[in-house]
């Protein structure tokens, strides 16, 4: 226990450092809040990845959240951290990130599964940022849902990498053959897509993340049950 509770002190120096870096980045060298946003969303996903070898006790794992979700609450009506909250749309993504950051630390202990933690993360934390850059830069054949613009280039872009991340964590941490991997893989970068598509207003931090976690608990019971008929 005083393990847990030792990383559980170094991750959240880590976390502070990071938002501390985001905001050093935004007020002294006039960096975008766009962009420190996106920094401190790839590097909280990063930070994140540690908490299954580094934490094994879902009540630290509650409270390190839990602090930053009351945080990133915090800073809404007092003005502070410019450096998520400045952003010229509406968005609830960050608000989100803490909340479904620990269900997935519950799904992952309660399924013993890595790949039910580490899938859902890091699609969130890479891909969801790569279908950013390069639909903005390409903006090749733009599209709409619900009254929000996206690209298909952007869609593509998270489709390829969510596609190739899920295939090589299947493969790698549980171990499933390429066949398997690539079917599973494919269902999740599809779903996940489609999620991404439709999810406006940091929603999105909500819909992939729970999309990816319902395909990999539905296709091993549907393969648990195929296998004991």
């Amino acid at each position: 226990m005083n393990q847990n509770l030792i990383n559980t002190g170094i991750l959240a120096a880590a976390f502070l450092v990071l938002f501390v870096t985001a905001e050093l980045l935004y007020h002294r060298f006039k960096v975008r809040a766009e962009i420190t946003r996106k920094i401190v969303h790839v590097f909280t996903g990063v930070f994140t990845l540690l908490f299954p070898p580094m934490i094994q006790n879902h009540w630290l794992v509650l409270v390190l959240c839990g602090s930053f979700l009351i945080i990133l609450l915090a800073s809404w009506p007092l003005k502070l951290l410019p450096s998520i909250n400045a952003v010229d749309r509406k968005t609830n993504g960050s608000i989100l990130y803490p909340i479904i950051v620990y269900s997935c630390y519950l799904f992952y202990q309660s399924y013993d599964s890595l790949v039910i933690y580490y899938i859902p993360i890091l699609i969130l934390a890479l891909c969801d940022p790569i279908a950013a850059l390069i639909g903005k830069n390409m903006h090749w054949k733009p599209y709409t849902t619900f009254g929000h613009k996206k690209t298909v280039s952007g869609s593509l872009a998270f489709l390829i990498s969510a596609l190739i991340l899920s295939i090589i964590l299947l493969i790698t941490i549980e171990h499933h053959s390429y066949s398997t991997a690539i079917i599973l893989g494919s269902i999740i970068a599809i779903a996940t897509t489609i999620a991404e598509a439709i999810s406006h207003g940091g929603y999105d931090n909500l819909s992939i993340p729970a999309t990816a976690v319902g395909v990999i608990i539905f296709f091993d019971q549907f393969t648990t049950m195929t296998c004991l008929n």
